[in-house]
């Protein structure tokens, strides 16, 4: 299916048990970025840290050959459960980020993972784990800047999605550090949610929210250098 195909298909079918990151502003945002990539057909595609799969399945229907990884069993039943009901196939493997695909590399690496600023140094449990990510917010996005040139053939490209909360200057600077080219591709601003609003004088006294109540999401595309 192509990129055209796709936007005239019937709406992707979704369903995000409790405990399972649903698709929201920033899904939409990184899905429009996979689109511009324009997967070609039998092309390998990672999603890390999947959630529901939408975007593992938005990738199958334009026909790369993707595998989903999440450290959560239920996310990985999800994301088995929306590739069955969208009429596609995706391969699903447990574990922590690319640990789960040893030895292997992708065309495309696609990524949202967890990355809101959060209080106190005690790992998240149960459905805070989609987006409590340490106080900084980068207790994952290191690790994918890290690990990035293991997972990517020559070629390939990784698209990360996160909040400018999270350090974006960071994150191109890591990338850089790593042997990739960077650089922002999309970005969107939006009111702050729930969890955002629940901290608010916590971020505040961090220096993160001054008087914003609005964040602003960014994609990051790398490549090698």
């Amino acid at each position: 299916m192509t990129t055209e195909s796709l936007a005239a298909a019937p709406p992707l079918r979704c369903w995000a048990p409790p405990g399972v990151y649903a698709p929201q502003t920033d899904t939409r945002l990184l899905r429009r970025a996979m689109l511009r990539e324009e997967i070609r057909r039998g092309a390998d595609v990672l999603d890390l840290g999947t959630g529901s799969g939408a975007l593992a399945v938005e990738a199958a229907r334009l026909g790369g050959r993707v595998t989903a990884v999440d450290i959560s069993w239920r996310a990985l039943a999800a994301t088995w459960c929306n590739a069955r009901l969208n009429g596609q196939s995706v391969r699903v493997r447990h574990g922590d980020l690319a640990s789960a695909v040893p030895g292997r590399r992708f065309d495309l690496v696609v990524t949202n993972p967890p990355y809101v600023p959060a209080p106190g140094t005690t790992p998240p449990r149960g459905s805070a784990r989609a987006w409590d990510a340490g106080p900084d917010g980068r207790l994952l996005i290191d690790r994918i800047c890290a690990t990035a040139p293991m997972v990517l053939r020559p070629t390939g490209a990784l698209l990360i999605v996160h909040s400018h909360l999270s350090g974006v200057e960071e994150t191109l600077a890591r990338f850089g550090a790593a042997g990739l080219r960077a650089e922002v591709v999309d970005r969107a601003r939006l009111p702050f949610g729930r969890v955002l609003r629940s901290r608010l004088a916590w971020l505040r006294e961090r220096g993160l929210a001054a008087d914003r109540t609005t964040e602003e999401l960014v994609v990051i595309r790398a490549e090698h250098a």
